[in-house]
């Protein structure tokens, strides 16, 4: 029979590969590779996740590696864009195409019928190479060659034919810009780099993420039928309290579930949150019901965690050049000095200009609203 793995020593696990027991001094673009990536569609608060895991973090580091082109953002796992290294968004993209293909078919499939595919694909990179274009731009120029069809449907087809990047200044530190999109190849030069394979992805979730089931895997990538590629690697396996299997790989790192774990303040689409079938590694049944509150309001809360687990949110407001960070607890915070002690941390990151000031409430901050 498989060992029996705990609740809390998956969470110290997952903790552990995702430097959040403690920061690690490693150069950016080996932490965005060794995270598998970090969700990031908007356009800045991801740069709280690298804080929260190197040490000494400067936003203006990976600001400069997006506009050097080693750093890109573009549509990966679960097709939401990600902040990757070039060398892995030309890798997992060949194989991540089917998840944009099957999510764009089943959105816009009907409003592209009459279109050749294939021609489009070409019409839209040919656009998006001469200049970047928002979406909505390119869905114009399309349009003039197919006046028939849906013109955002247009742009999205392309979306999923052609690999895109977004381009700077979108996502660059303390800038913004439109959401302006190229070829990624293009925009990265079109170095040569193999095709990941499904077992390589594998590999590379479960350094990220494991121990983990198929059914994680497959919620973090978009992929199916993953049992037989999971089945066909070197790995060991582990049962949770429900009978659950865990794959893991041999020589992973698997602290155990008394390693102290510090206060974090997480970004609102951490991976941590989004990459597993079962999140109760990270959320408690407590925490799932704060989570409720959150439900049909667009909102995305930022997740405090404490002792590994979700205790709150946080948010921030700025009025006078007073930034004030004000925790929102679900539940009784023992070491609520060590979480205003980060809360200031972060201000100084964030807000490095202004007074600071943090404040603590109680309830989720849908509710304080």
């Amino acid at each position: 029979m498989d060992p029996l793995i705990s609740r809390r020593a998956l969470n110290r696990a997952t903790l552990d590969r995702q430097l959040l027991l403690r920061r690690a001094a490693l150069p950016v673009v080996d932490v965005v590779e060794r995270l598998g990536g970090l969700q990031a569609q908007t356009p800045h608060t991801w740069y709280t996740g690298l804080w929260n895991r190197i040490e000494g973090f400067e936003p203006a580091s990976a600001s400069a590696l997006l506009e050097s082109r080693a750093l890109v953002r573009v549509a990966l796992q679960r097709s939401t864009i990600h902040l990757v290294s070039a060398r892995d968004c030309l890798a997992m993209r060949p194989l991540l195409q089917v998840v944009t293909e099957r999510m764009t078919r089943t959105t816009f499939g009907r409003r592209l019928a009459g279109v050749d595919l294939d021609e489009l694909a070409a019409t839209g990179r040919a656009l998006l190479s001469a200049r970047p274009m928002t979406f909505a731009e390119l869905g114009r120029a399309l349009a003039e060659r197919w006046p028939g069809n849906d013109p955002h449907a247009l742009g999205q087809g392309v979306r999923w034919l052609v690999p895109l990047a977004q381009v700077p200044p979108r996502g660059l530190w303390g800038r913004s810009g439109p959401v302006a999109h190229a070829p990624a190849d293009t925009w990265l030069g079109s170095p040569e780099v193999p095709a990941m394979t499904a077992a390589e992805l594998v590999r590379r979730y479960l350094a990220a993420f494991g121990p983990a089931t198929v059914k994680d895997a497959q919620t973090w990538s978009g992929l199916t039928r993953l049992a037989e590629v999971v089945e066909g690697l070197d790995l060991v396996r582990f049962r949770d309290e429900d009978g659950r299997t865990y794959h893991d790989l041999p020589d992973a790192p698997r602290p155990g579930e008394d390693v102290p774990a510090p206060v974090r303040l997480m970004y609102d689409f951490d991976n941590l949150f989004l990459s597993h079938a079962d999140r109760t590694r990270v959320i408690t049944e407590r925490g799932r019901a704060a989570l409720g509150a959150f439900t049909g309001t667009n909102v995305v809360p930022r997740l405090l965690l404490v002792d590994g687990f979700a205790a709150g949110d946080w948010t921030v407001a700025r009025a006078r050049g007073v930034s004030t960070l004000t925790l929102h607890r679900w539940e009784p915070i023992a070491r609520l000095d060590e979480a205003e002690a980060e809360a200031r941390r972060l201000l100084e990151f964030l807000a490095p200009g202004d007074a600071h000031r943090v404040a603590v409430l109680d309830g989720p901050s849908i509710s304080a609203a």
